[in-house]
């Protein structure tokens, strides 16, 4: 179990049907409704990636969200999460849509 104010960071790729349906949108308002930072952007071979970072029982919740739920309209294949670790403070100030 993660110490209280220990935060995290986790790069994340999302597979399957994660383009054209908002996914990006709805994953910004997912992290920014659990005060998590980072951004996401689609990948030229029709993913979604990104960082998040925060406490760990917040990203856990994300984690999920990526892999389980998602955008209304997507289809998640897969949700792969790498480069897992604690941070000293957090590198962004607000989770974005890059382009």
């Amino acid at each position: 179990m993660a110490a209280a104010g220990k935060l995290y960071s986790v790069n994340f790729e999302v597979f399957g049907t994660v383009q054209g349906v908002f996914f990006r949108k709805y994953t910004r308002t997912k992290a920014s409704e659990l005060r998590l930072v980072g951004w996401c952007r689609n990948t030229s071979k029709g993913t979604v990636a990104g960082i998040a970072q925060g406490p760990k029982a917040k990203l856990d919740v994300l984690k999920d969200w990526l892999r389980y739920k998602g955008s209304p309209h997507s289809r998640i294949t897969s949700a792969v999460f790498s480069n897992e670790r604690e941070i000293e403070t957090l590198e962004f100030v607000a989770f974005t849509v890059k382009h």
